[in-house]
Formats: structure tokens, C-alpha cells, sequence
């Protein structure tokens, strides 16, 4: 089982992490979208709701969850990349959506990485 989401951490703590705090989750932010992406997978909907923390010993890791929106970026058989698309319907959470998804282009692996930005952005602004 796992812990709270960083949603529900930002809000208890005031809803503003320290630059310390937001440069630790940096890094396994990245780390779990580079993972995800090594599989072939877009995640499409990065927010704070979708990462949990662990519990216990674990208690400093974050966990990406909720995979409901995730797309192949390559088909499996052939490898090829999915071709490029615009007039796709926004998909995920708009707040912290890329602005090439806000523009109906088909989502990428930036688009992820985008959001995780954004995410991290929100946490360090408030």
C-alpha cells in the first residue's frame, strides 16, 4: 500500500514545497517518466494526484500511478514510432498539460516531461 499523493502533501504543508523539496522530487519525477518511456509509454496525464509517496522505509519514494490514459509512443511489433497528428481532443489534466496538447497534437514523450516541469513549477510557486 502506498501513502499520500504530493497533492495531498502540498496541502499539508501549506501548498509551497522548498526548493530542497522540489529538487529531490525532480529527480525521481524524471526518473519514473524516463522508466515509463523505456517501456514504450506515454503516461498523458502528469499531476500531482498520480505520484504517491511510499509508506515506511519506502516513505521517500515516489510512486507513479494511474495508467488509464497511457498510449504506446512505438507499435510493438515494428518499433516505428506513432505518426505525427494534430486535432486530438485534450486528454489528462488540462492545468498541467503541455502546450502542444493544449494545441490538439498528439502526445509525446516531451509532453510528459513538459508537464512534469509544470508540476514541479506549481510545487516550488504555490
Amino acid at each position: 500500500l502506498l501513502g499520500p499523493s504530493l497533492e495531498d502533501l502540498f496541502a499539508s504543508r501549506g501548498r509551497k514545497f522548498s526548493a530542497r523539496t522540489v529538487f529531490a522530487l525532480a529527480e525521481q519525477l524524471i526518473l519514473r517518466m524516463e522508466f515509463l518511456h523505456s517501456r514504450n509509454f506515454v503516461h498523458r496525464d502528469v499531476k500531482p494526484e498520480n505520484f504517491l509517496i511510499g509508506r515506511g522505509t519506502s516513505a521517500d519514494v515516489v510512486h507513479l500511478i494511474d495508467f488509464g490514459l497511457a498510449r504506446r509512443f512505438r507499435d510493438p511489433e515494428t518499433q516505428q514510432h506513432v505518426p505525427y497528428r494534430e486535432g486530438k481532443k485534450l486528454s489528462g489534466t488540462a492545468r498541467f498539460a503541455s502546450v502542444n496538447t493544449h494545441l490538439g497534437i498528439e502526445q509525446s514523450r516531451r509532453d510528459d516531461l513538459e508537464a512534469v516541469g509544470y508540476l514541479l513549477l506549481y510545487f516550488r510557486l504555490g
